[in-house]
């Protein structure tokens, strides 16, 4: 699409790729080594992914897991895929971010991903 940021991505950007997608380090990391793993068709979110691309998210995660290791060494992990504006989707590509974790990079992590709803986190 024309105006897509990651339709249009600087192939300098990009880390490693295969024919359907392509892992480029995040602009704005929340945490050292957060990376995006990016279509290369254009998709507008995880639920337009085929088939097939669903198969090799899964690989490009492992993947990406890996080059975030020869680099850092992070405690844990987030998968994050947003889908929609109202769930924060701020790029309508599919992407889905990879972010290391680091012991003490927040007070208290229970409940991870449950607090994009403020309070719910925590049970």
């Amino acid at each position: 699409m024309k105006n897509c940021i990651f339709c249009n991505i600087d192939e300098e950007r990009i880390i490693y790729s295969n024919d359907k997608f392509y892992i480029i380090k995040d602009g704005f990391p929340v945490s050292p080594g957060h990376i995006l793993i990016i279509t290369k068709q254009h998709r507008e979110n995880f639920f337009d992914l085929t088939d097939d691309e669903l198969v090799d998210l899964n690989k490009f995660i492992k993947i990406s897991k890996e080059l975030i290791e020869k680099e850092y060494s992070p405690d844990g992990y987030n998968i994050g895929m947003n889908c929609g504006l109202t769930a924060g989707q701020s790029v309508m590509h599919f992407h889905c971010h990879l972010i290391p974790r680091y012991k003490g990079d927040t007070v208290n992590p229970k409940g991870g991903v449950r607090h994009v709803i403020p309070g719910k986190g925590y049970y």
